[in-house]
């Protein structure tokens, strides 16, 4: 957590608003594979401070929310966000990175009458009976395929240490890029190999919104333009960089997550 802190404080925050928080819906943040709730320092600080309510979970299997692998499915992270949002005063944006839009995605399949939006920030946008495994391995352009190691005795999945700063911080700073592969944490498997089920009637009446990256190397521009494709959304916004905007461009992250926030 230090380390994302000292890395954000290299990073502008945005300052748009001074509208009363409850006036304005909550904003949920909800992290990948291979990460934890520290991503979000910079996101969540920019939010506050144009009067958002914010809440940021930490998925079970890591630091903060410890769980065996084998005690870990992608219900339970489902699960997990369900309880971060059940005190909620207003409806909520539930944004997504990365895996995290299958969950966000699980989430509003559940409850859908609790959540605004969905906002898809460089992540997975799902239909029926997709999961993380079948979306990546039909990613043409990732290079993340080769990099990441398979430990099927502990259940677990992690990305080879050499590649972790081409893979997730090719448009950073040489700071970031030395300081991200000890940031990248191992995931359990389970839920990744997991379909999510969608039905049209709850996932579907949600409004979505897409935040696409132009120079990811982990879900690369091509897959993330035909999932919208596949799945429309309500609006779509360019950042021009890799997988990690919440570290390299964090104004330009806020300005996208409030420009859901505020449309209707």
């Amino acid at each position: 957590m230090k380390k994302f802190a000292a890395l954000l404080a290299l990073s502008s925050l945005a300052t748009l608003g001074t509208a009363h928080a409850d006036t304005k819906p909550t904003i949920a943040l909800v992290h990948g594979a291979f990460e934890n709730a520290g991503i979000w320092q910079g996101v969540e600080a920019g939010l506050k401070a144009d009067g958002y309510q914010v809440i940021v979970p930490t998925l079970p299997g890591r630091a903060g929310n410890p769980a065996g692998p084998d005690k870990v499915s992608l219900d339970l992270y489902r699960d997990t966000v369900l309880k971060s949002i059940s005190s909620a005063k207003t409806p909520v944006v539930l944004v997504g990175h990365s895996f995290g839009g299958i969950v966000i995605s699980d989430v509003a399949e559940a409850k859908p009458k609790k959540i605004q939006s969905l906002v898809y920030l460089a992540a997975y946008l799902p239909k029926d009976g997709d999961s993380l495994l079948s979306l990546a391995t039909g990613d043409k352009d990732a290079k993340i395929g080769p990099q990441l190691n398979i430990d099927k005795e502990h259940g677990i999945a992690s990305v080879a240490q050499g590649a972790r700063a081409d893979l997730f911080a090719n448009d950073g700073s040489e700071q970031l890029r030395q300081a991200i592969p000890g940031l990248i944490l191992d995931e359990p498997l389970g839920p990744l190999a997991t379909p999510v089920r969608l039905t049209s009637d709850a996932y579907g009446a949600v409004p979505k919104f897409y935040v696409h990256t132009s120079k990811d190397q982990v879900v690369s521009p091509w897959l993330q333009a035909g999932m919208v494709a596949s799945t429309p959304v309500k609006k779509e916004i360019t950042l021009d960089t890799g997988h990690t905007p919440f570290l390299t461009d964090v104004s330009g992250v806020v300005h996208a997550i409030e420009q859901a926030a505020n449309t209707r």
